[in-house]
């Protein structure tokens, strides 16, 4: 079984790409930013909330995307320690949606603590209701992750392949294939974790 979700292209990038940004927090460590906004214009694009992205997101150019990349810092700041915990990128998304008066979707954030199977349930049923799933991978034993250590990223795709459940990867302006289980089981003592989404009615003061 598979299911690949719908993206967005800037140029041949498939998404966003912290590394384009000349602010330098943004460069090093506006990952939870790039999410969101990768998250937003999706969010946009294909589930019409169109408010949520301040351009066309049926045609997202390299300018406009590092405007919105610049609006979504001050909510998803970057800093020392990183956004390192799911609470942190919920309430600055919170934020986000607060400063727009809507808020369409609701968030809720799953520990890495939580066990494999359920995980791979949790992120298979959320991509199959048709939204990505924001990840946060802290430390892993795996030094080949290292570009995807202390970092977020999003998840738009899965497909099983026997006991092997493989996971889309979306950073860095592209997309790449993982085994879910090998990401979820870090070996480490801190843990990172998963943003589910969920359309909600709720609309702010």
């Amino acid at each position: 079984m598979k299911r690949e979700l719908g993206h967005f292209y800037i140029g041949e990038s498939y998404g966003g790409d912290q590394e384009w940004f000349a602010d330098a927090w943004m460069k090093v460590g506006g990952c939870g930013a790039v999410t969101a906004c990768d998250l937003c214009i999706f969010l946009a694009k294909y589930h019409g909330m169109k408010e949520l992205y301040p351009f066309d997101a049926n045609n997202v150019t390299m300018e406009e995307y590092l405007d919105f990349g610049m609006q979504m810092k001050p909510f998803l700041s970057p800093r020392a320690s990183g956004i390192d915990r799911t609470d942190i990128y919920i309430d600055g998304f919170y934020a986000y949606l607060s400063s727009l008066g809507t808020w369409p979707v609701h968030l809720q954030g799953i520990s890495g603590e939580e066990d494999v199977e359920t995980a791979v349930s949790l992120i298979k049923d959320q991509i199959e209701r048709g939204y990505p799933v924001p990840y946060l991978m802290l430390l892993h034993r795996d030094k080949k992750l290292d570009d995807y250590m202390w970092h977020w990223f999003l998840l738009n795709g899965y497909e099983e392949k026997g006991e092997t459940f493989l996971v889309k990867v979306v950073s860095y302006g592209k997309p790449v294939w993982m085994n879910l289980r090998h990401l979820w089981r870090t070996d480490r003592k801190r843990k990172g974790g998963v943003v589910l989404i969920n359309p909600s009615n709720h609309k702010t003061e």
